[in-house]
């Protein structure tokens, strides 16, 4: 995924920082708008896991920090309902004036809530996509019944919100007091996926429920079951993106199918492993058509965007490991349930290495502890432990390996 990094004005002026991540290669099939939540940034892990899937298959995305939020300009404290609906705003003008207009929105909780109050003025915009939203921005007063006469009486005050203090002004519980999104939604004119947590304990599924029944067809509700609010686990945030990007296969102007593989891996060989590293050390991977990335930890310069090379050393070993032993297990008929290697490298002083012929030196280490499940004789695990020895890789590692290097033509 490459990216890049942007600023536009808002209507008071003040300027907005936002980031584009395209697809790896090639021109976007289209381009979608992403909001955030109340309080949180464009840097959310989770709207760079849904941004970076949705880049896979072609879709560059916009994700921006609305007003005094993340590294935009102006006081957190100043802003409203009003004021982020003027920011969206913004955003999808700038991206209809400097790139492409968004044919996509996407809203993630109070940003789900302002892309419906503000999509019904983009007839740009083909369809719109809420993730955790509120179906009325009144939600937020429920997190701060606590300090409502505080700020009423003081005019101010520092609240408690996702961890950290933020001030609160009174006027922006006069702003979105009596909002009411039902007219908004019904009059989007455009496609709606709702997506939401059944367990959601900031937002409830209630909202979700509301806004799917305000919404006219075409309207699609998926259940993110077992996910939290601000989709924290990887694994949720990438469920959220291809559900996102299957469904507007029918509502986005590009071919999605056209960017299921970058451009430097056309008519490769399914044998064949190529990776790309541009900027930095992230480096996207295609291996036997499937795409995997690879990055260094921050702490070296890296982005920590994926596993490192010897991560990808490890889990070859690893996994040539697992598998031997239940091809051997199944051959014997022996009754393996399931075999789970936990592997660790190191480098380590040669004189400290029992196992090294080298005396001098530094020498790689990799320690690899193997779990296996199933009413197998004592016997039988240790003729597994022996069979571990002789996986493909394991020997490819202790054998001679020749690699050959050239320049492409």
């Amino acid at each position: 995924m490459r990216h890049e990094k942007v600023t536009f004005p808002n209507g008071r002026g003040q300027m907005l920082a936002g980031r584009i991540d395209y697809p790896l290669t090639g021109d976007p099939i289209g381009y979608a708008l992403y909001a955030h939540c109340f309080t949180c940034s464009k840097n959310l892990r989770a709207i760079g896991r849904i941004t970076e899937t949705l880049a896979a298959h072609g879709i560059a995305t916009l994700r921006f920090d609305f007003t005094g939020l993340g590294q935009s300009e102006g006081e957190f404290a100043d802003t409203n309902f009003s004021t982020s609906i003027d920011d969206f705003m913004a955003a999808t003008h700038f991206l209809r004036d400097n790139y492409e207009a968004p044919e996509i929105v996407i809203g993630h909780s109070l940003g789900g809530a302002v892309a419906l109050a503000t999509v019904p003025d983009l007839p740009q915009v083909k369809s719109v996509v809420t993730v955790a939203a509120p179906a009325t921005p009144e939600h937020i007063l429920q997190h701060l019944e606590q300090d409502i006469a505080t700020i009423h009486a003081k005019g101010a005050a520092e609240v408690q919100l996702a961890g950290r203090p933020i001030t609160i002004k009174d006027q922006l519980l006069h702003d979105i007091e009596g909002v009411d999104l039902s007219e908004r939604i019904g009059s989007l004119g455009k496609p709606l996926l709702v997506l939401h947590s059944p367990i959601d304990n900031t937002v409830g599924i209630d909202n979700a429920a509301a806004i799917f029944e305000a919404a006219r067809h075409p309207k699609s509700f998926v259940s993110l079951d077992s996910a939290d609010h601000l989709i924290t686990d990887d694994g949720d945030a990438r469920y959220v993106a291809e559900v996102i990007a299957s469904w507007a296969t029918r509502y986005i102007s590009g071919d999605l199918t056209s960017h299921s593989q970058p451009d430097f891996v056309a008519g490769a060989p399914e044998s064949v492993t190529i990776v790309r590293t541009e900027k930095g050390f992230r480096t996207d991977i295609i291996s036997n058509g499937f795409p995997l990335v690879a990055d260094e930890p921050a702490s070296v310069g890296g982005g920590n965007t994926g596993p490192t090379p010897y991560d990808y050393l490890l889990s070859a070993l690893g996994a040539c490991t697992s598998m031997t032993l239940r091809m051997y297990a199944d051959k014997k008929e022996w009754p393996l349930e399931s075999v789970t290697v936990r592997l660790t490298h190191r480098k380590v002083h040669a004189a400290d290495c029992e196992l090294c012929e080298t005396e001098r030196g530094m020498v790689d280490e990799m320690t690899r502890e193997i779990t296996l499940v199933g009413d197998l004789a004592e016997d039988q695990r240790q003729r597994l432990l022996a069979i571990a020895e002789r996986c493909p890789v394991h020997k490819t590692m202790h054998g001679e390996v020749a690699i050959h290097t050239r320049l492409a033509g």
